[in-house]
Protein backbone atom coordinates (compact mmCIF):
# COMPACT_ATOMS: atom_id res chain seq x y z
CA UNK A 1 0.00 0.00 0.00
CA UNK A 2 1.01 3.34 -1.44
CA UNK A 3 0.85 6.81 0.88
CA UNK A 4 -1.66 8.97 0.29
CA UNK A 5 -2.15 10.45 -2.96
CA UNK A 6 -5.67 12.74 -2.25
CA UNK A 7 -6.90 14.84 0.12
CA UNK A 8 -9.99 14.10 1.67
CA UNK A 9 -12.25 16.72 0.14
CA UNK A 10 -11.30 15.22 -2.98
CA UNK A 11 -12.06 12.25 -2.65
CA UNK A 12 -15.46 13.34 -0.99
CA UNK A 13 -16.49 15.53 -3.98
CA UNK A 14 -15.86 12.80 -6.09
CA UNK A 15 -17.97 10.29 -3.96
CA UNK A 16 -20.85 13.14 -3.74
CA UNK A 17 -20.73 12.93 -7.47
CA UNK A 18 -20.72 9.40 -8.33
CA UNK A 19 -22.80 8.41 -5.90
CA UNK A 20 -25.35 11.14 -7.35
CA UNK A 21 -26.31 12.47 -4.26
CA UNK A 22 -26.55 16.43 -3.35
CA UNK A 23 -24.38 17.55 -0.17
CA UNK A 24 -28.34 18.60 1.13
CA UNK A 25 -29.08 14.77 0.63
CA UNK A 26 -26.15 13.53 2.68
CA UNK A 27 -26.41 15.67 5.20
CA UNK A 28 -30.34 14.59 6.14
CA UNK A 29 -28.70 11.04 6.18
CA UNK A 30 -25.63 11.28 7.85
CA UNK A 31 -27.20 13.68 10.44
CA UNK A 32 -23.60 16.24 9.80
CA UNK A 33 -24.63 19.75 9.38
CA UNK A 34 -24.83 20.97 5.82
CA UNK A 35 -22.30 23.74 6.37
CA UNK A 36 -20.14 20.83 7.51
CA UNK A 37 -20.46 19.40 4.62
CA UNK A 38 -19.76 22.41 2.49
CA UNK A 39 -16.43 23.24 4.59
CA UNK A 40 -15.49 19.27 4.37
CA UNK A 41 -15.79 19.68 0.42
CA UNK A 42 -13.49 22.87 -0.10
CA UNK A 43 -11.24 21.27 2.34
CA UNK A 44 -11.33 24.11 5.36
CA UNK A 45 -12.21 21.02 7.71
CA UNK A 46 -11.46 17.43 7.23
CA UNK A 47 -14.29 15.19 9.47
CA UNK A 48 -12.99 13.05 12.46
CA UNK A 49 -12.88 9.30 12.49
CA UNK A 50 -16.38 9.39 13.59
CA UNK A 51 -17.42 11.53 10.92
CA UNK A 52 -15.64 9.81 8.38
CA UNK A 53 -16.98 6.30 8.94
CA UNK A 54 -20.91 7.42 8.86
CA UNK A 55 -19.70 9.34 5.28
CA UNK A 56 -18.18 6.16 3.80
CA UNK A 57 -21.38 4.17 5.02
CA UNK A 58 -23.66 6.43 3.48
CA UNK A 59 -21.37 7.08 0.50
CA UNK A 60 -20.66 3.06 0.09
CA UNK A 61 -17.31 3.95 -0.14
CA UNK A 62 -14.15 3.04 2.23
CA UNK A 63 -13.17 5.07 5.04
CA UNK A 64 -9.15 4.97 3.83
CA UNK A 65 -10.26 5.49 0.02
CA UNK A 66 -12.21 8.99 1.57
CA UNK A 67 -9.50 9.65 3.43
CA UNK A 68 -7.01 9.42 0.76
CA UNK A 69 -5.45 6.32 0.70
CA UNK A 70 -4.29 4.17 -2.76
CA UNK A 71 -6.91 1.26 -1.91
CA UNK A 72 -10.20 0.61 -3.78
CA UNK A 73 -13.36 2.55 -3.73
CA UNK A 74 -15.42 -0.14 -2.42
CA UNK A 75 -12.87 -2.88 -0.65
CA UNK A 76 -9.84 -3.07 1.13
CA UNK A 77 -8.01 -6.30 2.16
CA UNK A 78 -6.42 -5.81 5.55
CA UNK A 79 -5.02 -6.98 9.02
CA UNK A 80 -9.00 -8.55 10.18
CA UNK A 81 -11.19 -8.61 6.83
CA UNK A 82 -12.70 -6.45 4.05
CA UNK A 83 -14.53 -3.14 5.14
CA UNK A 84 -18.29 -4.15 5.25
CA UNK A 85 -19.91 -0.74 5.04
CA UNK A 86 -23.43 -2.17 4.91
CA UNK A 87 -22.99 -3.39 8.49
CA UNK A 88 -23.39 -1.80 11.86
CA UNK A 89 -19.68 -2.51 13.14
CA UNK A 90 -17.87 0.32 14.25
CA UNK A 91 -13.99 0.25 13.59
CA UNK A 92 -11.19 1.97 15.66
CA UNK A 93 -9.59 4.37 12.99
CA UNK A 94 -6.08 3.21 14.05
CA UNK A 95 -3.63 5.94 13.63
CA UNK A 96 -0.53 5.46 10.67
CA UNK A 97 2.29 7.60 11.96
CA UNK A 98 4.84 7.84 9.21
CA UNK A 99 7.28 5.49 7.88
CA UNK A 100 9.89 2.94 8.80
CA UNK A 101 12.80 1.25 7.21
CA UNK A 102 12.43 -2.84 6.47
CA UNK A 103 16.30 -2.25 5.16
CA UNK A 104 19.00 -0.16 6.77
CA UNK A 105 17.30 2.26 9.88
CA UNK A 106 14.87 5.13 8.91
CA UNK A 107 13.97 7.90 10.59
CA UNK A 108 10.27 7.16 12.01
CA UNK A 109 8.10 10.42 12.00
CA UNK A 110 6.63 11.03 15.45
CA UNK A 111 3.15 12.41 13.78
CA UNK A 112 0.46 11.02 12.37
CA UNK A 113 -0.22 10.75 8.82
CA UNK A 114 -3.94 9.38 8.61
CA UNK A 115 -6.35 6.45 10.26
CA UNK A 116 -6.51 2.84 9.13
CA UNK A 117 -10.08 1.33 9.92
CA UNK A 118 -9.27 -2.27 12.36
CA UNK A 119 -11.98 -4.38 13.17
CA UNK A 120 -10.65 -4.87 16.96
CA UNK A 121 -13.44 -7.13 18.09
CA UNK A 122 -12.36 -9.29 15.02
CA UNK A 123 -8.56 -9.40 16.65
CA UNK A 124 -9.74 -10.06 20.24
CA UNK A 125 -8.07 -6.24 20.67
CA UNK A 126 -9.89 -5.26 24.29
CA UNK A 127 -7.33 -1.63 23.82
CA UNK A 128 -7.53 -0.60 20.62
CA UNK A 129 -5.86 2.86 21.47
CA UNK A 130 -2.27 0.72 22.23
CA UNK A 131 -2.06 0.11 18.72
CA UNK A 132 -0.68 1.89 15.77
CA UNK A 133 0.05 1.08 12.10
CA UNK A 134 3.84 2.11 10.82
CA UNK A 135 4.24 1.59 7.08
CA UNK A 136 7.31 -0.33 6.26
CA UNK A 137 10.10 0.65 3.87
CA UNK A 138 12.29 -1.34 2.31
CA UNK A 139 12.94 -5.57 1.78
CA UNK A 140 14.68 -7.37 4.40
CA UNK A 141 11.28 -8.36 5.92
CA UNK A 142 9.35 -9.26 2.38
CA UNK A 143 8.54 -11.99 4.28
CA UNK A 144 6.40 -11.37 6.13
CA UNK A 145 5.43 -7.62 5.55
CA UNK A 146 5.69 -6.20 1.98
CA UNK A 147 7.44 -3.58 1.43
CA UNK A 148 4.44 -0.20 1.35
CA UNK A 149 2.16 -1.87 3.50
CA UNK A 150 1.45 -1.14 7.21
CA UNK A 151 2.65 -3.23 9.96
CA UNK A 152 0.27 -3.36 12.77
CA UNK A 153 1.99 -2.62 16.01
CA UNK A 154 1.05 -3.00 19.70
CA UNK A 155 2.90 -0.19 21.93
CA UNK A 156 5.30 -2.51 24.53
CA UNK A 157 8.53 -1.69 25.40
CA UNK A 158 9.45 -5.56 25.92
CA UNK A 159 9.27 -8.26 23.39
CA UNK A 160 10.79 -11.98 23.38
CA UNK A 161 13.66 -13.18 22.01
CA UNK A 162 13.05 -13.85 18.05
CA UNK A 163 9.86 -11.86 17.93
CA UNK A 164 9.37 -9.01 14.89
CA UNK A 165 9.26 -5.81 16.49
CA UNK A 166 9.78 -2.25 15.99
CA UNK A 167 13.30 -1.30 17.31
CA UNK A 168 14.08 2.77 17.55
CA UNK A 169 17.63 3.03 17.17
CA UNK A 170 20.36 5.71 17.86
CA UNK A 171 17.02 7.56 19.53
CA UNK A 172 15.64 8.56 15.78
CA UNK A 173 16.05 6.04 13.34
CA UNK A 174 13.37 2.65 13.56
CA UNK A 175 13.32 -0.26 11.71
CA UNK A 176 11.06 -3.85 12.02
CA UNK A 177 12.91 -6.75 12.83
CA UNK A 178 12.92 -10.31 14.63
CA UNK A 179 14.75 -9.32 17.92
CA UNK A 180 17.10 -10.94 20.24
CA UNK A 181 19.21 -9.60 22.91
CA UNK A 182 22.39 -12.15 24.61
CA UNK A 183 23.61 -10.15 27.48
CA UNK A 184 24.60 -6.82 26.43
CA UNK A 185 24.42 -7.72 22.68
CA UNK A 186 21.42 -6.59 20.81
CA UNK A 187 20.61 -8.64 17.03
CA UNK A 188 17.90 -7.65 14.95
CA UNK A 189 17.57 -10.49 12.06
CA UNK A 190 15.56 -9.64 8.51
CA UNK A 191 13.50 -12.44 7.26
CA UNK A 192 13.89 -12.04 3.37
CA UNK A 193 13.92 -13.33 0.23
CA UNK A 194 17.20 -10.96 -0.74
CA UNK A 195 19.83 -13.18 1.08
CA UNK A 196 22.63 -10.19 0.59
CA UNK A 197 20.36 -8.15 3.64
CA UNK A 198 22.16 -9.13 6.95
CA UNK A 199 21.49 -9.05 10.70
CA UNK A 200 22.16 -5.73 12.50
CA UNK A 201 24.50 -6.26 15.30
CA UNK A 202 24.62 -3.87 18.34
CA UNK A 203 26.39 -3.38 21.53
CA UNK A 204 25.30 -0.88 24.52
CA UNK A 205 27.29 1.80 22.83
CA UNK A 206 24.47 2.12 20.59
CA UNK A 207 21.18 3.41 22.45
CA UNK A 208 18.20 0.38 21.60
CA UNK A 209 14.40 1.09 22.37
CA UNK A 210 11.87 -1.53 21.59
CA UNK A 211 8.84 0.50 20.66
CA UNK A 212 6.27 -2.70 20.05
CA UNK A 213 5.43 -5.25 18.82
CA UNK A 214 4.08 -6.84 15.56
CA UNK A 215 0.57 -8.18 15.37
CA UNK A 216 -0.33 -7.94 11.60
CA UNK A 217 -0.40 -6.09 8.64
CA UNK A 218 -2.39 -3.82 6.44
CA UNK A 219 -1.51 -4.99 2.93
CA UNK A 220 -3.96 -3.88 -0.37
CA UNK A 221 -6.14 -6.54 -2.45
CA UNK A 222 -3.95 -6.43 -5.94
CA UNK A 223 -7.00 -7.81 -7.53
CA UNK A 224 -8.65 -4.62 -8.41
Amino acid sequence: MSELIDTFANRLSKAISIRNIKPVELSEKTGIDKSKISSYMSGRYKAKQDGIYILSKVLEVDPAWLMGYDVPMGSVSNVTSNVDISSNKKYYMCPVYGRIAAGQPNWAEECIEGRIPLDYEFMGITNPEEYFFLQVNGESMNKVVRNGSYALIHRQDMVENGEIAVVLVNGYEATLKHFSKQGEIIVLTPESSDESIEQQIYTKETPIKVLGKYIGKFEINKNR
